[in-house]
């Protein structure tokens, strides 16, 4: 099984009167989850099922990816996602996951890098230290699992396929 780790893209902090919760994707997120929904798309990176924070950028966020998903996707809107944004999603993970071959979380950090970290036991070791420095903001880890379902999910099993930043997929964001 598949898990795809997705943090939501740079969001827009320009109106100090909204609330986290409320906070837009900026241009430079906007583009940037664009970008990754393409990267997805090309590398055949598709989730059956993807359960996203109830938070305006996590909705977003899913809403530029969406067009590049060639088939369709269950989506669940989890507030649980943004309320445990402070600590790890495996928990989510196996709340939620079901049966789904492929499994896309869209949340937050530092969640998302602290599940990411957990999960990965192995995985090529440059991906796995650039992991560990920083999960910043468009960023996607893929970690497959010998699992049959996502109930089953332990620390440290995962295989960290890759860890793609919106930046290193910078020439794309010119199209």
């Amino acid at each position: 099984m598949r898990l795809y780790l997705f943090r939501h893209a740079k969001s827009d902090w320009g109106d100090a009167d909204l609330a986290d919760f409320d906070r837009p994707l900026n241009g430079r997120g906007k583009s940037a989850a664009r970008v990754m929904g393409r990267y997805l798309r090309e590398q055949n990176l598709l989730p059956n099922r993807i359960l996203c924070s109830t938070s305006l950028r996590t909705r977003e966020t899913l809403s530029r990816i969406l067009p590049f998903q060639p088939q369709e996707a269950q989506i669940h809107m989890l507030s649980d996602i943004y309320d445990e944004s402070d600590l790890s999603y495996t928990n989510v993970i196996r709340r939620h996951g079901g049966r789904a071959q492929q499994l896309m979380v869209i949340g937050h950090n530092p969640a998302t890098e602290q599940t990411a970290i957990e999960l990965a036991g192995t995985g090529d070791a440059d991906a796995m230290a650039d992991l560990r420095i920083k999960f910043p903001t468009g960023a996607l880890a893929v970690i497959d699992f010998d699992i049959a379902s996502w109930d089953e999910v332990q620390i440290g099993t995962g295989h960290l396929e890759r860890f793609v930043k919106p930046r290193d997929l910078a020439a794309k964001l010119d199209d």
